[in-house]
């Protein structure tokens, strides 16, 4: 779990947080993975299996979603109601007029509707709608992708339930689902008008409110990834996207409704991760509503840096490698050429060298889900080891050790024993003893 934690830096706060990775499975969305699965919670929707609908229904309903899409695409706002029942909540049919217009300036390469009548919902839980012929809640997907930043066009759910009158399909409603588990994403346009800055490596998508902290960001969207790509290598997209919501509700919209928002500075998220291509869709880093704006500009700067490693090596990570490795290795890359001392950046570990010697054993994960001070202690742990290979061995082998470490995912401690062999030529109870041999002489 990612936390804001304070480190008095020339007498600036700088925040740290941990970034969040998806498995690659269809909507397990709570960056579980390098750092934790932060998405969207989707519960599976309780329907029942019921036979393929008939095919006329589906290429009508194929046709409405093709035709919204197409409409919103050439800025056809008429077109775009049109796929609205027009005996709608006048609530909904707003909140699609909104849509529209908050859409203008984001620059879509790809929006689309992908449709699975085979998944649709019992119609025995459906309410009634007046004057409704028929009624249906097939499984719909929104696809996008943003121009210029996404490699790959990424998909969320859209819980639309849709109505049919006088022959004719409509869009009833996006929230009338909830009951029997579908919910519809909500992106940043779903909150309001959408601004957005490009730069040659990414863009930054906010709103009118933060245009501030927006130009900020784009100042150092591009030397962060750059300084990403000297450590990592050239083999990631060298593109991000960074989301600045104005809200917690919209934070929590984008990483997931049970994340504690309140408390991290910015996390990074993915819809479905394939290590085996090595690849990652809808990629983001989605900056805090109410911290990330008093960051300093070194503050900023580790940060940014810190989030862009979790997007650059997402592909190459599985769900359940060591939580000190991927959070040691991203502040390793965050902190780099800062010219921040150990010392100073882990106030917490250094307090407790001074109490009691170093820690006698390496971070578990769970210490990564904890809270306060057991967190903070984690975290800086974590860089204090990725100092220590760095520093002892070389940087080329502590990339080595992630990229072997975080390929493997969640394996028992004789084969992480043979890993870091393979890698340093140390076991776990050798490497530590080492990495408390280097604490007490930077630290003691």
């Amino acid at each position: 779990m990612a936390r804001m934690r304070a480190l008095l830096v020339a007498g600036v706060a700088i925040a740290l947080l941990g970034g969040l990775t998806l498995v690659s499975a269809p909507f397990t969305r709570k960056e579980s993975l390098p750092a934790q699965t932060i998405a969207p919670e989707q519960s599976p929707p309780s329907q029942a299996a019921i036979a393929p609908p008939a095919s006329a229904r589906t290429d009508a309903v194929r046709t409405l979603l093709a035709d919204r899409a197409h409409a919103l695409q050439r800025r056809d706002e008429k077109a775009f109601i049109a796929s609205i029942d027009p005996q709608a909540d006048p609530a909904f049919l707003k909140a699609q007029q909104d849509l529209f217009t908050n859409l203008a300036g984001v620059p879509l390469r790809e929006w689309s509707y992908t449709l699975q009548p085979q998944r649709a919902i019992d119609p025995a839980v459906l309410h009634g709608v007046a004057g409704a012929e028929e009624l249906w809640a097939p499984e719909i997907e929104l696809v996008y992708a943003l121009r210029g930043s996404d490699p790959l066009p990424t998909s969320r759910p859209m819980g639309y339930l849709l109505v049919k009158r006088a022959g004719l399909w409509f869009i009833r409603s996006d929230n009338d689902l909830l009951e029997v588990g579908r919910r519809t994403w909500r992106g940043p346009w779903d909150f309001g008008p959408c601004s957005v800055i490009t730069t040659s490596r990414g863009l930054v998508m906010s709103h009118p409110a933060r245009a501030t902290m927006a130009k900020r960001i784009a100042s150092e969207l591009d030397s962060a990834v750059q300084e990403v790509t000297d450590v990592w290598g050239s083999a990631w997209s060298q593109q991000v996207v960074v989301l600045l919501p104005d809200t917690s509700e919209e934070m929590r919209a984008l990483v997931g409704p049970n994340f504690p928002v309140d408390a991290v500075v910015a996390v990074s998220v993915a819809d479905r991760v394939d290590v085996e291509r090595n690849t990652a869709e809808g990629q983001r880093v989605v900056m805090s509503a109410t911290t990330a704006d008093a960051l300093s500009v070194a503050a900023l700067k580790i940060v940014l840096r810190h989030e862009f490693t979790h997007i650059a090596a997402r592909g190459s990570t599985v769900d359940g490698s060591p939580m000190w490795l991927l959070e040691g290795f991203a502040d390793y890359i965050g902190y780099r050429d800062s010219g921040i001392p150990l010392a100073q950046a882990t106030p917490d570990l250094n307090a407790q060298m001074i109490a009691s010697g170093p820690p006698s054993r390496l971070p578990p994960d769970e210490d990564f889900r904890s809270q306060g001070r057991t967190l903070d202690l984690a975290y800086q742990q974590s860089l204090s080891i990725a100092r220590f290979v760095a520093e002892r061995r070389s940087e080329a082998k502590l990339i080595e050790l992630y990229r072997v470490l975080a390929k493997a995912g969640r394996v028992g401690g004789e084969e992480i024993d043979r890993l870091m062999g393979s890698v340093l030529g140390l076991n776990r109870e050798e490497f530590t003893a080492g990495w408390r041999e280097y604490l007490r002489e930077t630290l003691g």
